[in-house]
């Protein structure tokens, strides 16, 4: 059944419409989409290509035919018969194409006959696809680009920024892992409980990757990015369910616990607000109950790692009352525990923080200046992540050592491309002055 666009409109107005509602369309659901063409045609570009003719299919046919009342499944079909008119062409030069087309009518037909429709593989899909990117054949750097981009939709450019290398470099990359893909060939398929363990890893960190990356996006006029979140922790469930190890719940409290405080971490006009100056009344209290729940599960297993540890860390400050009623020495010794099982700058830039507030502020500026320390001659891994300059610029700040906060902050400006932490930064040399 279609939906009809209110003839009252002109012609302009309506494709308009038309035009945000598969934009809204795409965000949400091309990810879907993509993965369950994945399953339906087995190559990772001609599902890419065939879907994007269906959304310029649709933006053409739906002014005039009206909206369909399930459009989802309508793009999906509209592509694959798109797909198979590719094939149908191509089959003039090669005659495997035909062969190919030819199978994929018939599994087409099949598909209609059965009971089963499209919506009954659109959640198992996204879990498939993501294994099948995660394949311990392919190298890690390239399973964890591949995922973040054919299953949860990130361009070459935001991949590129999180990995610290260039959008060329990192299609390049895509590239090669597809080509692997089709040649070895790897298998559409959730992995068996034989095969699982030496996969989950991947898979978690993709996860965890997309979760950071709509919680603080790389760059934009947004703090966050929704829709990335949530389709983070629906893929932490669907994990979840499939395999209910410490380390996967650990990761889903995590996540739940992070995203509980995002109506609370933008003003209503877009600007950033620090933890300190948050209205906790705002905190979504369901997602924080369910995260400790999920957390106290992990880590009564006894057999939890580093996200069960970060989702204790979340947990400490979910559940404080008030700033100064947070238990900093116990987020202290929390960290400290991450880091032996999980050495790495970021995690002790997050401990100087946390030492700041057990300590004062010339006890956190002495561990920033040992993480941005150079060392054997090479510059400091956190030298080009503004996060390090803009808290050692605080620390400065607090210390009353303003020229030095002032140096720290015009760094930590010149490294951010999201628009409300250059406000904000912006706003703290403007206070200096």
């Amino acid at each position: 059944m279609s939906q009809r666009v209110t003839s009252e409109r002109s012609p302009e107005q309506i494709h308009d419409q038309i035009r945000e509602l598969l934009d809204s369309l795409y965000r949400v659901d091309s990810g879907r989409i993509l993965a369950t063409l994945i399953r339906l045609l087995g190559d990772f570009d001609l599902a890419e290509e065939a879907m994007h003719e269906a959304f310029a299919a649709a933006l053409s046919l739906w002014p005039r035919s009206g909206v369909p009342g399930n459009p989802r499944p309508w793009l999906i079909s509209t592509a694959r018969f798109k797909a198979i008119d590719t094939l149908r062409r191509r089959a003039r030069f090669d005659a495997s194409q035909d062969e190919l087309a030819r199978y994929l009518e018939a599994q087409w037909s099949s598909a209609e006959s059965s009971n089963q429709s499209e919506e009954d593989f659109l959640e198992d899909d996204r879990l498939r696809l993501m294994f099948t990117c995660c394949h311990p054949s392919l190298p890690p750097e390239a399973r964890v680009a591949l995922t973040l981009r054919e299953v949860c939709g990130l361009t070459t450019e935001e991949i590129a920024k999180a990995f610290l290398t260039t959008p060329r470099t990192l299609a390049q990359r895509i590239v090669r892992a597809k080509a692997k893909i089709r040649e070895t060939p790897i298998p559409y398929e959730v992995p068996t409980p034989q095969e699982l363990p030496e996969r989950l890893g991947a898979v978690l960190h993709v996860i965890y990757l997309v979760f950071n990356e709509g919680y603080s996006a790389a760059a934009g006029a947004e703090v966050t990015r929704a829709e990335l979140t949530g389709e983070a922790i629906r893929l932490g469930r669907l994990l979840a369910e499939l395999q209910s190890e410490p380390e996967v719940t650990g990761l889903l409290a995590l996540m739940l616990l992070q995203e509980s405080r995002r109506a609370a971490r933008t003003s209503p006009t877009g600007e950033l607000i620090l933890l300190e100056h948050q209205d906790r009344a705002l905190w979504n209290r369901e997602q924080i109950a369910e995260g400790v729940a999920l957390l106290e599960k992990a880590l009564k297993s006894r057999r939890f790692g580093s996200y069960t540890l970060q989702a204790a860390i979340a947990a400490v400050h979910a559940e404080a009352e008030s700033l100064a009623a947070t238990d900093w020495r116990q987020i202290v010794a929390l960290y400290n525990r991450l880091l032996r099982i999980q050495p790495s700058p970021v995690v002790q830039l997050n401990l100087a923080v946390a030492i700041a507030e057990c300590e004062g502020p010339e006890a956190g500026l002495a561990h920033i200046d040992a993480v941005l320390e150079p060392s054997s001659g090479k510059q400091g891994e956190l030298e080009n992540y503004y996060l390090a300059h803009s808290a050692r610029a605080d620390m400065y700040r607090r210390l009353g050592r303003t020229a030095e906060a002032r140096a720290s902050y015009e760094k930590a400006l010149a490294l951010t491309q999201q628009e409300p932490e250059r406000q904000f930064l912006q706003e703290r040399i403007r206070q200096l002055k």
